[in-house]
C-alpha cells in the first residue's frame, strides 16, 4: 500500500491506496517547514491521521507540500512521517509544485501554478520541472495568493481605507485589536501566514462588493506581472493552476489572463484526485 499526500500551507490531502480496495481519503494540516519542526508535524499526524490508516501495511510515501524547497526542508517533513510510518521502506519528499504539474499535465508539457495560501509556478516538460520563477513567500512575494489578497485586506483596514460598512463587518468578525497587537500577530506570533490568509476569506464572503473584486484583481495583476509574463513565450502556453484562491476566484484569474493573452486550462481546487490517478498510472513513481 501507498500513501499520497499533497500538503499546502493550511491543510495536507492524503490518499491511501491499495490494491483491490477503493482509494481512502483523508485531511490534516498542514506542514510547511519553514514553520514547522519534525516533532511538530509528528505529534500532529499521531493527532490527525485515522487509526485505520496508521495500522496499514503502508510500504511507499509520496508527499509533496509547500515550503519544500531543499533537502534540509525536506528532511524535517521525512523524518516526521518516518516516525508516524515506522513500517514505510521508501519515504519520497518533493515539493508542492511538482505535484500541481503532475496533476494538471500528467506527462504533457506546459505551465502550471499554485494559488492558494501561497503561490507557486513553473514549466514542467512532462518529467521535470525546468523554469521556476520564485514566489519568494509572502513577505517578499507571493503575488495573487490567499497572503496577498488577505495583506491587501488587512492593510487597508488598519490605515482607515477599508469601505466603513466593510470595516465594521471585518472588525466584528476578527476582533482585531489595535495596530501594535495585528503586528504582533504577525511578527511574533506562529503561521503569520494563515493569519494574513485568512482575510482573502473575508474577501471571498464579501466578493458582490466592488472593492472585494477590485482587491482580487489586483492580487492577479501583481501575479502576472510579477511573475507570469517574465517566462519565455507565456502567451504560447495554457494557464494551468490548482489551489482554492485560483479556483473560487477563476472567473477573475480567467480575465486576468485573457488580457494577457494566455488561454487558461486547467483550474482545479486541490490536485490529490488527479495526483491519485497519476500514481496509479505509473509503476514505480
Amino acid at each position: 500500500m501507498k500513501l499520497i499526500a499533497d500538503g499546502g500551507s493550511t491543510t495536507c490531502s492524503w490518499c491511501l491506496l491499495g490494491a483491490g480496495r477503493p482509494p481512502q481519503y483523508f485531511s490534516t494540516e498542514g506542514y510547511n517547514p519553514y514553520f514547522w519542526d519534525t516533532p511538530a508535524i509528528a505529534a500532529s499526524l499521531a493527532r490527525s491521521v485515522p487509526p485505520a490508516v496508521r495500522e496499514a501495511p503502508v510500504e511507499a510515501i509520496h508527499y509533496y507540500g509547500s515550503g519544500v524547497l531543499s533537502a534540509a526542508k525536506a528532511a524535517v517533513v521525512a523524518g516526521a512521517l518516518r516516525q508516524a510510518f515506522p513500517q514505510a521502506r521508501q519515504v519520497d519528499v518533493a515539493e508542492d509544485l511538482l505535484a500541481a504539474a503532475r496533476a494538471l499535465l500528467g506527462h504533457e508539457a506546459g505551465f502550471a501554478a499554485i494559488l492558494g495560501t501561497g503561490t507557486d509556478s513553473c514549466l514542467y516538460d512532462g518529467q521535470r520541472i525546468t523554469q521556476v520563477i520564485e514566489s519568494l513567500g509572502y513577505s517578499l512575494g507571493d503575488e495573487g495568493s490567499g497572503t496577498s489578497i488577505g495583506r491587501l485586506v488587512l492593510r487597508d483596514y488598519l490605515r482607515g481605507r477599508l469601505p466603513a460598512h466593510l470595516a465594521g463587518a471585518l472588525q466584528e468578525q476578527y476582533r482585531l485589536g489595535d495596530v501594535s497587537e495585528v503586528l504582533d500577530r504577525l511578527y511574533n506570533q506562529p503561521l503569520p501566514n494563515r493569519f494574513l490568509a485568512s482575510f482573502a476569506r473575508f474577501a471571498g464572503e464579501h466578493y458582490h462588493e466592488p472593492y472585494c473584486q477590485q482587491v482580487v484583481e489586483r492580487a492577479f495583476e501583481a501575479f502576472f506581472e510579477q511573475i507570469v509574463t517574465h517566462y519565455p513565450d507565456y502567451q504560447h502556453q495554457a494557464f494551468n493552476c490548482v489551489g482554492s484562491v485560483g479556483y473560487h476566484f477563476r472567473d477573475k484569474l480567467a480575465e486576468v489572463a485573457a488580457r494577457r493573452g494566455m488561454e487558461v486550462g486547467q483550474i482545479l481546487r486541490e490536485p490529490i484526485e488527479a495526483l491519485v490517478r497519476y500514481h496509479e498510472s505509473v509503476t514505480g513513481v
